[in-house]
């Protein structure tokens, strides 16, 4: 059997690969602390769980939905971005999807043509550069220091932007770092790409983890000064909705009925029952619940952070919304991959090296997921704890 150039090259995303070896040892008896995943450990809030079991329970027949969505649920949408964000989005430019991924997929195919180029922070999220290679982008990795916050910003793209340039991909907040880019910044961002005539995929599944400012507000979605924005989000991190593979993008009006289409062809329509459920996300009950889990994802940041430099593990530049930690293990005298092997192998804690997230720092820095319980990151500090004075 001939398999496609494509397969051939695209890379493992290490974080499930060592998520496999965790489940090895699992299954030989160990307690492995998994910190390598970003999964919350909460769940779908209890109003969700809820609509789920009426949903099926109530006779509902679960036939395909329109390929852009459950109406409701693209009106429901619609609304968050009003109360939350301030932002007036109409329910036509709301697109559901199976899960941010296929968000992501839906925009490549509609924005990427072969050869062009796409500009993305080193370090990012691995899925994003390989769906846009996929299409044929040629990706750009931006290198990213501490400085700025391991984001791309607006002196560094102008730099790096070249005569094939045709979109940016940013993630804000950002997997791996945790970091988000300045709203100034990534105004500024959008402005250079909007001038330039290219697109911008903005990655904002993380958003409503982020920390609110001194004021109580949220942190402010890029269709707030760029509608022109191709912004991409989930149920899958601030609702806890991970395995249930539903997502939304808003795109411009005149990308719907491409979208339309590519969603007809790729996957007829987002998982029914999914999306039946998935209203009752933005009632009053289940927000409260969603928002109490971001302060418990914070208090979770604080005892990591303080574990980390307790230990002797700098983190170069604390997160401020998704639940990552990148810290930098230079220190140890070993890569970042011998790190994760070694901590895996002897401590029995389950970590992501760099080397999924770019080529800057793939050899410096591990990525460490905060969405598990307090109760096993306390563990997994001790045993990393451990592992460090063995290596001194």
């Amino acid at each position: 059997m001939r398999i496609s150039q494509r397969a051939q090259s695209v890379a493992p995303f290490y974080a499930m690969e060592f998520g496999k070896h965790a489940a090895a040892l699992e299954a030989q008896g160990h307690h492995v602390v998994k910190l390598s995943l970003g999964e919350p450990d909460f769940g779908a809030p209890p109003a969700v769980l809820d609509a789920m079991r009426q949903a099926l329970d109530g006779g509902r027949p679960m036939t395909y939905t329109e390929s852009l969505g459950l109406p409701a649920l693209r009106r429901a949408i619609a609304g968050f971005y009003g109360a939350r964000h301030g932002v007036d989005v109409d329910p036509a430019r709301v697109v559901v999807t199976a899960g941010a991924s296929a968000a992501l997929v839906l925009a490549a195919a509609a924005l990427v043509d072969p050869g062009d180029e796409v500009l993305i922070a080193d370090p990012s999220y691995p899925c994003n550069r390989q769906i846009a290679e996929s299409f044929g982008a040629r990706v750009g990795l931006v290198p990213t220091s501490a400085r700025t916050r391991f984001q791309l910003d607006s002196a560094s793209v102008r730099a790096r932007w070249t005569d094939r340039t045709r979109g940016l991909m940013v993630a804000s907040p950002s997997n791996p770092t945790g970091t988000s880019v300045p709203a100034a910044e990534l105004a500024a961002l959008c402005d250079l790409a909007r001038e330039r005539d290219a697109w911008r995929v903005v990655d904002e599944i993380y958003l409503d983890l982020g920390d609110h400012d001194a004021d109580g507000r949220a942190p402010r979605s890029a269709l707030s000064f760029d509608p022109g924005a191709v912004v991409i989000n989930s149920f899958s991190k601030y609702f806890g909705m991970t395995g249930w593979r539903l997502g939304w993008c808003v795109v411009p009006e005149p990308l719907v009925p491409a979208l339309e289409r590519l969603a007809q062809n790729y996957f007829l329509c987002a998982s029914t029952p999914a999306q039946h459920a998935a209203l009752a996300c933005f009632t009053p009950e289940s927000l409260a619940v969603c928002e109490a889990r971001r302060a418990e994802f914070g208090r979770r940041r604080a005892l990591v952070l303080d574990g980390l430099a307790r230990i002797g593990l700098p983190v170069p530049v604390p997160p401020d919304g998704a639940f990552y930690v990148y810290f930098d293990v230079t220190g140890t005298g070993l890569t970042s991959w011998e790190f994760c092997r070694r901590a895996l192998a002897e401590a029995h804690v389950a970590l992501t090296p760099g080397r999924d997230f770019g080529v800057a720092t793939a050899e410096t820095h591990v990525r460490l997921s905060y969405a598990a319980s307090a109760d096993e990151l306390a563990e997994g500090i001790g045993r990393l704890g451990k592992f460090m004075a063995a290596l001194r």
